[in-house]
This record gives structure tokens, C-alpha cells and sequence, in this order.
């Protein structure tokens, strides 16, 4: 099955941190949430590199240098150096570095992150839109107390010609309060003040891929994220096996609407999946089975069954599903991807799941 044709979640008989060398892990929505370290997290990553799977965490967020992430991290109880953090102001900063001569000057929007990649790459970070000979302005998620004027600065350079650079362009982030405004939305100001475009860098496109490639080494690559629109759809661009895990922005619905370049190779609740094997999703007449639960789609509906896997797959309620060997719900959530991207071929399933969603409780 090529990636491009994908119609079903994939199954593995090996646990994923054995069949893979590196996971590249995100960081927000998979990790830790607002900070906090999501639940089992910690202990997953722990087992799986104890058992020789290498960790590598890409992010699209440039507000934090690898060095803060990387404390953060060991903070957390995963101890971390710089070197395993990549992220997308390393990747933007070589982007702009490939086509301005060193000792350039960059106009920074954004927070230290940007500041460090960019020296690193031996270019100059400025603050003002004033400075003779700019280069480049760069702009980069700077939290939630970047002031409205650097906006505008980043727009008094951009009118004048100078070439635009973006970190990422995620319009939301994970946080303790909920979902907050990413870097994609402060880029959009800047899109409606100057009707420019600028190069992004960060996850789902090339540069960031390349830039976790040069630092990993990674030859057997497992990227996990919680984002359709970036990690997965990154890794589809990368031509590297994927692993959503639900415990960041994407829902059931959302992945059941997946179209090609937005559907994970492997799905599981949280990093617990590094650990374990995946369960197949296999043809069952009129419908896909996985464990005890059978999708099938009928009448413009995504329909759900619990049985004994081999049988009839009566219709029981939730609630009754462990009782009547429909077992993990997750495994009626990979049998209703496979319905779902099935019917919805190369396009999005229109196919309505609420009904079945319910029954999982997802």
C-alpha cells in the first residue's frame, strides 16, 4: 500500500519503539500540555529508550532555545540534552542562511529561539526595521505578550522589499487553558498588512524535515504528533512512517475526514503506543474489523458494530462493549478510519459519524 493510497490505520506485530530507530517526537499536545507532562508520557519515553529506541523532539514552536527545551524536559523526568531538540527556528535559520552571505542582518519577530538559531547559523538578529543593509525578517511564535508593534515593524520592512521568512504557520497551540493563537495567526497580520508571502520553514514542509534529518541521523524514522496538518502531513511529505497519538488538537471526527497527506500510519490514545505493537485492520465482508468492533458505511452513515471479531457483529451499546467482546474502543476507531478513508478515497469522508463516535466515546 503506498502512502498516497492509504485506506486503513497499519498494523505491527513488533512494538513501534522496536521496529523504528528514532521517534521524532512533537512536543506540544504530545509531551506536555501547558508545561505539565501529559499522562504516561514520561514513562513511555523512558521504557523506549531504555530498550535502544533513540528520542528526538521537533517542534514547531520557536519561542524557547534547545537548551530551554531540553530543561524543560529533564525537568519533567526525561533527561534531555540540546542536541536531541530540533526546531523550526533552526530550520527557518538555515533556510535564510542558504540565500543571504553570512553577517547578514535579520529582523527578529518572535522570541530567543530565533535569536539563538540565527547566530548560529552566523547571522545577526536586530530589532528594528530601521537598520541599514536588513536582510531578512524572520518571524517566529513570541508568546503571548509579543507587543502588537512589532507587527507593524515586521510590515514597514516587508512593504520595502525585504524578503519574509516564517518559523511555522500554525494558527493554534496547546495550552493549560485550552487553545490559544499560534504563530500561524500573527503571521496572518502580517499577510493582510503587506499582501506578502513569506517561505515557512516548520512542520509539514521540507525544511524541517531536512533539518531533523541532518541532526538526527535517523534511518529508520517514527514521527509522532498529535496535528494532522503538520506532523502527519509532514511525515507524508517526508516518506516516513507516522503515529498520531489523541491527546493534543485532533479528534475522532477530524481523523475520520482525513484526506491522503493527513492520515497517520499508526493511531493510539497517548505515547503508551511507542510500546506496544498495532492491531490489523482487516476486511470483514461489507465493512473493516478491528478487535471486536466492525465499521462499515451504508445509507451516507459510518455504522459500528461489537461482536465476537469472527462473528455477526451485533449492535450493542457502549457501555456493554468490553461485555460483548467489542474490547478497546481505540480498535473501533481504527476500523472506522478504514471505512471512512475508503469511502472518502482521495478526497474527505462526508460520511456522517457522530452516532458511531458516541458508541466509543470519542
Amino acid at each position: 500500500m503506498t502512502r498516497q493510497s492509504r485506506t486503513r490505520p497499519a498494523g505491527s506485530e513488533r512494538s513501534l519503539h522496536q521496529a523504528y530507530d528514532t521517534a521524532l517526537l512533537d512536543l506540544d499536545g504530545v509531551v506536555y500540555t501547558g508545561g505539565e507532562a501529559i499522562a504516561h508520557a514520561v514513562d513511555s519515553l523512558l521504557a523506549a529508550r531504555a530498550d535502544g529506541m533513540h528520542l528526538a523532539y521537533v517542534t514547531n514552536n520557536a519561542l524557547r532555545t534547545p537548551d530551554a527545551v531540553a530543561g524543560h524536559l529533564s525537568e519533567l523526568g526525561i533527561p534531555s540534552e540540546a542536541a536531541e531538540v530540533i526546531t523550526s527556528a533552526q530550520a527557518v535559520s538555515r533556510l535564510i542562511a542558504d540565500q543571504v552571505p553570512a553577517g547578514s542582518k535579520v529582523l527578529v519577530i518572535g522570541g530567543e529561539g530565533l535569536r539563538v538559531a540565527l547566530r548560529e547559523r552566523g547571522l545577526v538578529p536586530v530589532e528594528s526595521a530601521d537598520e541599514e543593509d536588513l536582510a531578512a525578517v524572520v518571524q517566529g511564535f513570541g508568546g503571548p505578550d509579543l507587543p502588537w508593534g512589532r507587527f507593524a515593524e515586521a510590515s514597514y520592512a516587508i512593504a520595502r522589499g525585504v524578503p519574509w521568512f516564517a518559523s511555522n504557520t500554525d494558527l493554534t497551540i496547546p495550552s493549560a487553558r485550552g487553545i490559544a493563537p499560534g504563530n500561524g495567526a500573527a503571521v496572518e497580520v502580517v499577510r493582510i498588512a503587506t499582501g506578502a508571502e513569506p517561505q515557512v520553514a516548520g512542520k509539514p514542509l521540507p525544511p524541517m524535515h531536512r533539518e531533523t534529518i541532518l541532526r538526527t541521523g535517523a534511518e529508520r524514522p517514527l514521527v509522532v504528533g498529535d496535528r494532522l496538518d503538520t506532523d502527519i502531513e509532514g511525515a507524508f511529505h517526508g516518506e516516513v512512517d507516522s503515529l498520531l497519538v489523541l491527546t493534543g488538537v485532533t479528534d475522532g471526527a477530524q481523523l475520520l475526514r482525513a484526506e491522503p497527506k493527513h492520515r497517520p500510519t499508526y493511531v493510539d490514545r497517548d505515547l503508551r503506543g511507542l510500546l506496544t505493537g498495532q492491531p490489523e485492520v482487516e476486511d470483514a465482508g461489507d465493512g473493516f474489523r478491528c478487535g471486536g468492533w466492525t465499521a462499515l458505511a451504508r445509507d451516507g452513515v459510518l455504522e459500528l458494530r461489537a461482536g465476537d471479531g469472527d462473528g455477526d457483529g451485533r449492535e450493542t451499546d457502549a457501555a456493554d462493549a468490553d461485555a460483548d467482546a467489542g474490547g478497546d474502543p481505540l480498535d473501533g476507531l481504527r476500523a472506522l478510519c478504514a471505512a471512512a478513508w475508503t469511502q472518502a478515497g482521495d478526497g474527505s469522508c462526508t460520511l456522517d459519524a457522530g452516532k458511531a463516535l458516541a458508541r466509543l466515546g470519542l
